[in-house]
């Protein structure tokens, strides 16, 4: 009974890796079908099977980031920014990532001055969006095991210097699971709720509150990156990089 059961387990196992293995095999076949495509200037042909892998629910900095290269090169601009800004996300030190998406904000139309942010809280959110937050998240986990084990070591210890050594090194391993963990939750919300989105209408003008009839209060063009802070029906109350507030229809943006 006991080697059927082994053997049962067995196959659940290979059903799975197999699986795993026949779909990456297939995401490596469009995204390179893409790649294929792309060098030849095919782009449009490019941005489909790419896109293809986007909606099917893969997730990659270099697949974001592809997507965004052929968006500039069909002049897709507003697009374009809204899929580096997603690639940079997931990998926050590429330099062509980075590159590109400084080259695509040059062709926007609206320049703001922007609030420079507290050097500490901008280190923080890279080395959060260094690691994925799964990532971090095993870390923490693993750090709290290990400070788990060795309160145990120094609780029930008679050696005095294993209880010392027990006692700081469980300390070291608790602020690592701690500092770890606060990672974890910064990069989820960076990543899936980062509030902030790319404006896709050719031009949209923030309101002073959320309907037609409100004050326009400056005039947005497609490219610009805003920060969504509330909404309301059909409206989105959003901020600029200079501070300033507005309301404009949600159809105008999309999230990042």
């Amino acid at each position: 009974m006991r080697s059927i059961y082994k053997y049962l387990v067995i196959l659940a196992l290979l059903v799975i890796m197999t699986s795993r293995v026949f779909s990456q095999s297939e995401h490596t076949k469009e995204f390179l079908a893409g790649v294929d495509y792309y060098s030849t200037s095919k782009y449009q042909e490019a941005l489909n099977e790419w896109l293809k892998l986007y909606n099917a629910g893969y997730r990659s900095a270099q697949l974001d980031y592809n997507i965004g290269n052929a968006y500039f090169k069909l002049n897709n601009i507003p697009a374009a920014i809204l899929f580096y800004e997603r690639a940079r996300l997931l990998k926050p030190a590429g330099d062509n990532i980075n590159y590109n998406l400084q080259i695509a904000r040059t062709l926007v139309v609206d320049k703001f001055q922007e609030i420079p942010q507290l050097f500490f809280v901008r280190w923080y959110d890279f080395v959060a969006l260094v690691v994925s937050s799964n990532g971090w998240a095993v870390i923490s986990l693993v750090s709290f095991f290990g400070f788990l084990v060795l309160l145990s070591v120094y609780i029930y210890s008679a050696k005095y210097r294993f209880k010392v050594l027990a006692f700081w090194t469980g300390i070291f391993l608790f602020v690592i699971s701690s500092f770890t963990l606060s990672l974890t939750i910064r990069n989820r919300s960076l990543v899936y709720d980062s509030h902030k989105a790319v404006v896709f209408s050719p031009s949209v003008n923030g309101k002073s509150s959320p309907d037609p009839s409100g004050t326009d209060l400056f005039v947005l063009h497609d490219g610009s990156v805003v920060r969504v802070v509330d909404e309301v029906g059909g409206w989105y109350e959003i901020k600029l990089s200079d501070g300033n507030k507005g309301w404009v229809p949600s159809g105008t943006l999309n999230i990042i």
